[in-house]
């Protein structure tokens, strides 16, 4: 049996929110994750049960409290802000529920801005936004700007500035939440394709069952940790 390499680790993980004196939310409580690379994986859970919090914690948008975080074999959690910031510009991307376009920029402007940031020359930038913009077919939609786009080409270009540094993970947060039951299939039709084209994982928060059944693997959480220990294979409902 082909033995998977993991590409993500988290281990007891705990996040507070201070919210003031004497005032706390523990968002997370002793949460631990291990995504292997390559994979399709869904976290669920009820509002408040930590999901986005862990998401964003994986994917390096906020800190623990304590804890590991691991990438790729990397130690990430205990990395300098500056460290962080171009990890983030590099090696993974972002998918939010609410697109986060600039509303003055054309789609491709949109796309070139994540690979200027990550370091690319403004003609290079250029070139890898036109590749990833065919790659989520809007090649003929790259002078478009936002307000000019539907719902499901917008996420489009999010998909695409999530794609343009090659990351190796692809993390969004309720990526479908926005959207109707068409345009929905037809991201996460378009995600799977990206995953087995490119080999690039994807960890999607989602409240869509749907979408989760999609998936090779779905953590669920409930209050502030991951309550099926690592997961079950979507396809047969097997818990590790």
């Amino acid at each position: 049996m082909q033995t998977l390499e993991t590409i993500i680790r988290g281990a007891g993980i705990h996040k507070r929110y201070v919210m003031g004196k004497d005032n706390y939310v523990d968002a997370l409580q002793d949460a631990s994750v291990e995504i292997e690379k390559g994979q399709m994986v869904a976290v669920m859970g009820p509002s408040g049960s930590g999901k986005s919090t862990l998401v964003h914690i994986l994917g390096c948008l906020d800190s623990v409290n304590s804890g590991e975080v691991w990438l790729d074999g990397r130690r990430v959690d205990k990395l300098s802000r500056r460290d962080l910031a171009q990890l983030r510009r590099t090696e993974v991307g972002f998918i939010f529920q609410t697109f986060n376009l600039v509303p003055s920029f054309t789609a491709l402007e949109n796309v070139m801005l994540a690979a200027e940031y990550a370091g690319k020359s403004r003609r290079e930038a250029r070139e890898l936004a036109r590749t990833a913009l065919a790659q989520v077919g809007l090649a003929d939609r790259e002078d478009h700007k936002p307000t000019e786009l539907s719902g499901g080409q917008q996420q489009r270009v999010a998909i695409a500035r999530a794609l343009v540094n090659s990351p190796k993970v692809i993390f969004g947060d309720e990526p479908t939440g926005n959207l109707d039951s068409a345009s929905s299939t037809e991201i996460v039709d378009m995600m799977h394709r990206i995953n087995r084209d490119t080999g690039t994982t994807f960890v999607l928060v989602t409240h869509d069952p749907d979408v989760a059944a999609t998936c090779d693997r779905v953590f669920h959480m409930l209050d502030g940790r991951v309550a099926n220990g690592n997961g079950r294979h979507a396809e047969d409902g097997r818990a590790d």
